[in-house]
């Protein structure tokens, strides 16, 4: 079964696997498909679920909602997010404003079929909207009872410390940061995660295989396989391309014999490393298939001895990505339309 860990400075537990469904449900795979990899992670223990708004445009959290409303919901954890353009992408229509998150959490709570989430997320930060604006909207969010706590996803270190401080004036709990982390992509370290230690906060990690690159199915010169994430442009291609390249694949094959010696996949061994940094309560597995799910649901519990870590560790090298601008460069600097 599936270890709990406390989200941030709060009560709430959530399991150290979490389901999501971005890019998977109501885009990649079909409706019983994505049922079978709900239940198939309901089976092996995860009782916590991530989705947004904007996955599929909005068809993602109706799908979420109709699989889960069997459900005990009192024994689930259910997350979702707000920031990008959704509906027919009107001016209102996207960012952190009062008017987009009072509507959006409606929505959002319609098509999930629940009365509240657990926790209701910033998808990114909003330059163009006041801090003050967005918190002040998130606290009544949560006054009203339409979420318990509120998270941030891909914010910088110092957006983390000001929200926070807004939060406690605002008597409300913020006790989550989503970032994307992997043993390739670990730009949090440096700023994020020493932040969000002294903030209360912890991280839910997003693609912690690194869209796939980590499982190893890639390999050096040669062409990626037909139907993986490589080649589909609409499922993640672009996103994946900053790691195809031989240096990487190349690296990443040297893991192999650590993942042989913990009787991991490698897989599996991407996903317990995230779990070894303390400050992480979640890694965010998503799946096309139920076998996946049972699959990388082995990863909770690994402990890897620290030599291996550092066997990790210079096996890849400076492959590695650490540069903690990342998280602005890669984040809209304006609201998108």
């Amino acid at each position: 079964m599936i270890n709990y860990r406390y989200l941030g400075n709060s009560g709430l537990k959530i399991t150290e696997l979490t389901f999501g469904n971005w890019l998977t449900h109501a885009s990649q795979v079909e409706n019983e498909q994505a049922a079978a990899c709900v239940k198939a992670a309901l089976d092996v223990g995860i009782t916590s679920f991530d989705t947004a708004d904007v996955y599929a445009n909005t068809a993602a959290e109706t799908v979420l909602g109709d699989i889960l409303k069997g459900e005990r919901r009192e024994s689930l954890e259910i997350f979702t997010k707000v920031y990008w353009p959704t509906g027919p992408g009107g001016a209102n229509d996207t960012g952190l404003s009062r008017k987009h998150i009072m509507e959006s959490i409606n929505g959002s709570l319609q098509r999930l079929q629940t009365d509240y989430v657990d926790v209701y997320q910033a998808h990114r930060y909003d330059y163009e909207t006041p801090l003050e604006e967005t918190m002040t909207a998130f606290g009544d969010v949560v006054r009203q009872g339409k979420a318990h706590y509120i998270g941030v996803s891909e914010w910088t270190a110092g957006q983390i410390r000001e929200g926070v401080r807004l939060a406690k004036e605002l008597n409300f709990q913020l006790i989550s940061s989503q970032p994307q982390y992997s043993m390739l992509w670990r730009v949090i370290e440096d700023e994020v995660v020493p932040a969000s230690k002294e903030s209360g906060v912890s991280q839910i990690v997003w693609s912690p295989v690194a869209q796939g690159v980590l499982t190893g199915k890639y390999k050096p010169g040669q062409a990626p396989p037909e139907g993986s994430r490589a080649t589909d442009e609409k499922g993640g291609a672009n996103m994946i391309k900053r790691f195809m390249n031989d240096d990487v694949l190349g690296r990443v094959q040297k893991l192999q014999p650590v993942a042989d010696e913990l009787g991991l996949t490698m897989a599996q061994l991407a996903i317990a490393w995230v779990l070894q940094n303390d400050n992480v309560a979640a890694a965010i597995i998503g799946a096309s298939r139920p076998e996946q799910v049972t699959e990388n649901a082995k990863a909770s519990g690994v402990e890897i001895p620290a030599e291996l870590m550092t066997r990790i560790d210079e096996a890849l090298g400076d492959i590695v990505e650490r540069d903690a601008n990342k998280t602005v460069e890669t984040n809209p600097q304006g609201r998108v339309v």
